[in-house]
């Protein structure tokens, strides 16, 4: 895990990003305190997000589906289709 100062990684900002997309984790300090953790997004899987949903078929509120149809529709073909195992 790399250590950097918040000056740094705003200087760097482009490397950190790099950084964490190859699976690194920096620890941005400030003040000798750390403030904040950047790394690898997590990946979910189109898949698990499906299995999910299948398996509370029945048990979510009304709200919670009526988001998740909200979120579908405002959700472009060309985005879609970036979902891994979607």
């Amino acid at each position: 895990m790399k250590v950097m100062t918040a000056t740094e990684a705003s200087r760097s900002l482009a490397a950190v990003l790099d950084q964490a997309e190859h699976e690194e984790t920096i620890v941005v300090t400030r003040g000798g305190k750390h403030i904040a953790v950047i790394g690898p997004a997590p990946v979910v899987p189109g898949r698990m997000v499906k299995a999910f949903l299948a398996r509370s078929a029945g048990t979510l509120d009304d709200d919670f589906e009526a988001d998740v149809a909200a979120a579908r529709e405002a959700v472009d073909d060309e985005m879609r289709g970036t979902w891994p195992d979607a």
